[in-house]
């Protein structure tokens, strides 16, 4: 990837009411125990650490108040069911500390401003000197890094736009992000099935119920690379609520892109560069013509039985990108 260690602003950096969008990342990652991660979230942010839990910390700062869990659900409900003993329990701690060995370690920012976004260049920074380690680390937990913009609103059309800008782009993102092989096998990050992609191309004005309705009936699962479930439930809770069962649906008024690795033991990977290529999207959506454009090639492209090359396809886009959006 590239040296770039600042965060671009995404082309509408506001929402409609004025103020700075904001954005949540989400950092997955192992060799470093709950404790230890929580300290060099404060340290990096002159922030303040405290346990809620064996498996739980948390980190006020400026920024707000970031969460630090084990990403172990097992560990986390023995840790709710002790409450404040659990902090006194010696087996519990230790096997906190066994589990940062094989269960990853997640850092949870809270929803900051686009335009503050470059204090997190320093949260990388000493995970990475504490020892956390990345995506490459395992070959089976498939660390990741997610990202969680705030949309300008929630507008039908404007959450179609952006659901649009990313189906035709991505498996040109999936090269982009470079993501890990392992990743690529989990069903963490599966894909939009192409007929979807069809489906949603082809839209010209569409209610908000309907777009929920056939979202759930195409992706039935939180597994999406670009999972609209929080956003929907934020939107409709009883309408998702009635197709998906998964009380790890978070409602928010956001996206939820789950593609980028999460390399935080390479120094020429960041943040900021996973952010530079999502943001790809957020130019797509505010060329309106450009993405009817691509949408419609996207279309023209689908071949009997075969469907759209995809290689091609990829091919396709990155020149395409070039000579219209660089």
């Amino acid at each position: 990837m590239s040296d770039i260690t600042s965060f671009r602003q995404p082309p509408q950096p506001q929402t409609t009411n004025g103020s700075y969008r904001r954005v949540g990342f989400e950092l997955e990652f192992s060799s470093l125990d709950v404790a230890s991660s929580a300290e060099a979230v404060a340290r990096a942010l002159n922030g303040s650490a405290y346990a809620k839990s064996a498996a739980k910390w948390l980190v006020d700062t400026e920024l707000g108040e970031f969460k630090v869990e084990i990403d172990w659900q097992f560990l986390q409900r023995i840790a709710a069911e002790q409450g404040e003993k659990a902090n006194d329990e010696a087996w519990l701690d230790s096997l906190s500390q066994a589990a940062s060995i094989v269960v990853p370690v997640e850092v949870i920012c809270p929803p900051i401003a686009v335009n503050a976004l470059d204090a997190l260049d320093a949260l990388v920074s000493e995970l990475r000197q504490a020892g956390a380690k990345g995506t490459d680390e395992s070959i089976i937990a498939a660390y990741g890094t997610h990202i969680n913009p705030e949309l300008p609103n929630l507008e039908a059309a404007t959450i179609l736009a952006y659901m649009q800008a990313y189906a035709v782009l991505q498996w040109w993102l999936v090269e982009q992000h470079h993501v890990n092989t392992s990743r690529k096998l989990s069903p963490y990050i599966d894909l939009y099935p192409e007929h979807y992609v069809r489906q949603i191309l082809q839209y010209d004005n569409v209610e908000m119920a309907q777009l929920i309705d056939d979202y759930l009936s195409a992706n039935p699962s939180r597994n999406r690379a670009l999972d609209m479930l929080p956003l929907f439930s934020h939107l409709d809770e009883k309408r998702v609520a009635s197709v998906i069962a998964d009380g790890k649906v978070n409602a928010r008024p956001t996206l939820h892109y789950r593609l980028p690795n999460c390399r935080i033991d390479d120094t020429r990977w960041s943040l900021a560069d996973e952010w530079r290529i999502y943001c790809t999207i957020e130019k797509l959506v505010q060329r309106p013509k450009a993405l009817a454009e691509l949408s419609a090639a996207f279309l023209a492209a689908d071949r009997p039985m075969l469907g759209v090359a995809r290689q091609p396809w990829v091919e396709h886009v990155s020149k395409w990108l070039k000579e219209n959006l660089a």
